[in-house]
């Protein structure tokens, strides 16, 4: 599981560095371009995340938090993988 804070309707869209949230876990913040509507903000960020990761977009899928911006991923790998290919 991968945790991320989502900003939508941002003005920088990108894959942002990771932080300490709010359950003490690390996160990695998501800036997209697309509105918190009818789940464009959702899948901008599947896709970003995939891409960012090297995976396809079948290979990332949303578990949690489809209406908040704390979201939990699904990835085919553990979270230091994700920092690795992330590179953080």
């Amino acid at each position: 599981m991968l945790a991320v804070r989502v900003t939508p309707r941002s003005a920088k869209p990108g894959i942002g560095g990771w932080r300490e949230g709010a359950d003490g876990r690390d996160e990695l913040e998501v800036r997209v371009a697309e509105a918190p509507a009818d789940g464009l903000a959702n899948e901008a960020v599947v896709k970003l995340v995939a891409r960012a990761l090297g995976v396809s977009r079948a290979e990332v899928r949303l578990v949690a938090g489809a209406a908040s911006r704390h979201k939990r991923l699904a990835i085919p790998f553990d979270v230091e993988e994700a920092r690795r290919r992330l590179g953080g």
